[in-house]
């Protein structure tokens, strides 16, 4: 079986742990950041190919540890070279988690090592 393309969406544990934010308020917030990516990246031959059969979409959720590891993370996406969107909770201006275009788990690499599921 050929493997699929999947969007990994990675969210702050510290959000519920420390900031003590409702289990609402976090979902949402990946929903906004795999939103946003679609949409950003909507040309992507990668997301086109990942939305043409709505029934067959996969997705990763893994928690990282705070803002500073969900940065990093971004970072080594950056340097990778794999799209993604991080989302930022206005006003407060919280980056609260991010969604990467949908990728073969074999394109990411390190970019994730220390995302947990």
């Amino acid at each position: 079986m050929a493997e699929a393309r999947t969007m990994f969406v990675v969210m702050r544990k510290d959000l519920a742990k420390v900031l003590q934010w409702p289990l609402g308020s976090i979902v949402s917030q990946g929903c906004h950041a795999a939103t946003a990516v679609l949409w950003k990246h909507r040309d992507d031959e990668r997301v086109r190919s990942y939305t043409n059969n709505l029934d067959s979409m996969h997705k990763v959720v893994l928690e990282t540890k705070n803002e500073a590891s969900l940065l990093k993370m971004a970072e080594n996406l950056k340097q990778q070279g794999i799209p993604f969107h991080l989302w930022t909770e206005q006003p407060e201006n919280i980056p609260t988690c991010l969604a990467t275009v949908p990728v073969m788990r074999s394109e990411l690499g390190d970019a994730l090592k220390s995302a947990r599921c």
